[in-house]
């Protein structure tokens, strides 16, 4: 069997898995299997040298983040002290990069497109929260910068299940492939 990626040129994309997010209302998944099959991926990326990014959004003042005018507006969410931090189960290590990003996709303003081609990487594998959101906008962006996807599915959830289901069914197989972590992990190359 092919490998599904070589550690050398792929990356491993975390969304959003900060204290402020894990844990809200998710389906199919709660945050705390999405965090954990999450840090089976990250372990498995470090252990081999390969290249992880753990994305967040944060903002100083709020000032800097977007102010659309919309139909529907989002819930207000409050931001506890540390609401931006990278969950423990996670970590940031010296070896990480750590994107902070003020909108939905991890490609537009930061360096995360800048990182990856200056380590040649062709494929990302991604996870996180919310599938319809974060992920979803940070996949289209990857796709159409050119790399190739690999969608650890049961390492993502969403604000919903219908929104979850909407994007791995009908957006993630056109863009990428779906593969659960232990498929991911069983399956990656040297």
């Amino acid at each position: 069997m092919e490998p599904l990626f070589n550690w050398e040129t792929a990356a491993l994309v975390v969304i959003d898995l900060q204290k402020g997010i894990v844990g809200y209302d998710l389906a199919p998944y709660s945050g705390a299997q999405v965090v954990e099959h999450a840090a089976a991926l990250v372990n498995a990326f470090r252990e081999n040298g390969a290249f992880v990014g753990l994305v967040r959004v944060s903002s100083k003042d709020g000032k800097d983040m977007l102010r659309p005018k919309l139909d529907q507006e989002p819930p207000q969410q409050v931001r506890p002290a540390g609401w931006d931090e990278i969950v423990p189960e996670i970590g940031v290590r010296e070896s990480d990069h750590l994107i902070t990003k003020k909108q939905w996709g991890a490609f537009h303003g930061t360096e995360l497109d800048l990182q990856l081609r200056r380590r040649k990487i062709e494929t990302i594998v991604l996870c996180g929260i919310a599938s319809g959101i974060g992920v979803d906008t940070t996949a289209r962006e990857a796709f159409q910068h050119g790399y190739q996807l690999v969608f650890a599915i049961d390492a993502i959830s969403g604000i919903s299940q219908a929104e979850h289901d909407y994007v791995s069914q009908t957006i993630f197989p056109r863009i990428g492939r779906i593969r659960t972590t232990e498929q991911i992990l069983r399956t990656a190359g040297k």
